[in-house]
């Protein structure tokens, strides 16, 4: 869910770039992952700030993805797995976000787990190379800061490309 079809990292670039004390740039935020550019004193920070009620309820949906996955369910059983319990003030967050932005997946298709090597489907879409590691089917990576070196797995950088990937010219 998160960098996959929800802007998490532009969410936490704003909150570096007008509530942190940095010189980083907004170029530098995009194209790193926060870990290798924060002070582990303003990491701690994210994390409680992430782990704060409401922090997942207004992120912004990637562009596309609402057309795209609509298309997609016309095709395919759509699942939408996140990692979530590390965080574990984001269920309602998460689950609510879906119902507004998703409102066609059933919530019989939303899974909250920890490690995504649950998941048991013939494709996984994710931001992470550890969940697509650990993972049976065939992997796709998301393009995310924090992937971008990445070249294990086949990538796609957004909704278009997925669409482009998995459903019929028309």
């Amino acid at each position: 869910m998160d960098d996959v079809l929800a802007n998490t990292h532009e969410k936490l670039i704003n909150i570096v770039l007008n509530e942190f004390s940095t010189t980083l740039t907004l170029k530098e935020l995009q194209s790193n992952a926060l870990k290798d550019l924060l002070h582990p004193k303003q990491l701690t920070k994210i994390h409680k700030i992430i782990n704060a009620p409401d922090f997942f309820a207004d992120i912004e949906v990637k562009a596309d993805a609402i057309e795209t996955v609509y298309e997609l369910s016309k095709y395919y059983e759509i699942f939408v797995a996140t990692a979530c319990m590390e965080f574990p003030n984001s269920f309602r967050d998460k689950f609510d976000w879906l119902k507004k932005h998703f409102s066609f997946i059933p919530w019989t298709n939303i899974v909250f787990c920890g490690y995504k090597s649950i998941i048991h489907s013939d494709y996984l879409i994710d931001d992470h190379v550890r969940n697509l590691n650990a993972f049976k089917g065939e992997g796709i990576l998301f393009t995310a800061p924090h992937n971008l070196k990445d070249t294990t797995f086949r990538r796609v950088s957004n909704w278009k490309e997925v669409s482009e990937l998995f459903l019929p010219i028309i």
